[in-house]
């Protein structure tokens, strides 16, 4: 009898034990992603709350540029989602024309090339355009 109650306290142990690990590496893996997905915004975004401390702002006056920024953000977001289409087609034309002149393996070649530009401009790494529009 004290087996069988020492083996159950023994799985309910293990289950705790398990269940922690688990929460702990779901946890430092988190932080890994978000300090990855977004270093250079992160790091944008400290500087720019450094600028706004280094020029002595009043709480209100902070509050008053935050919301004309955050304005400001919402407008452009609009113009890009109402440009997008004409974009896109601009750089479908350029693609079709791009086709005509170049062989198929260096075809292949420029759209790696491209797709590795594009993907470091998203991490931050510079060298790529601002869209996500592959």
């Amino acid at each position: 009898m004290d087996s069988i109650n020492k083996s159950k306290w023994q799985v309910r142990a293990a289950a705790v034990v398990i269940f922690v690990l688990g929460f702990a590496a779901g946890s430092l893996a988190l932080n890994v992603y978000k300090r990855w997905a977004r270093p250079a915004e992160s790091a944008r975004q400290n500087r720019f709350e450094r600028m706004l401390d280094d020029l002595q702002l009043s709480a209100d006056q902070k509050t008053q540029v935050h919301q004309i920024l955050s304005d400001s953000r919402t407008q452009l977001q609009a113009i890009r989602k109402e440009y997008e289409p004409r974009v896109a087609e601009i750089r479908r034309q350029a693609d079709e024309r791009l086709q005509q002149v170049l062989t198929p393996e260096q075809w292949k070649k420029f759209q790696q090339e491209r797709d590795s530009m594009r993907s470091r401009g998203r991490r931050g790494g510079g060298g790529g355009p601002r869209d996500d529009k592959p």
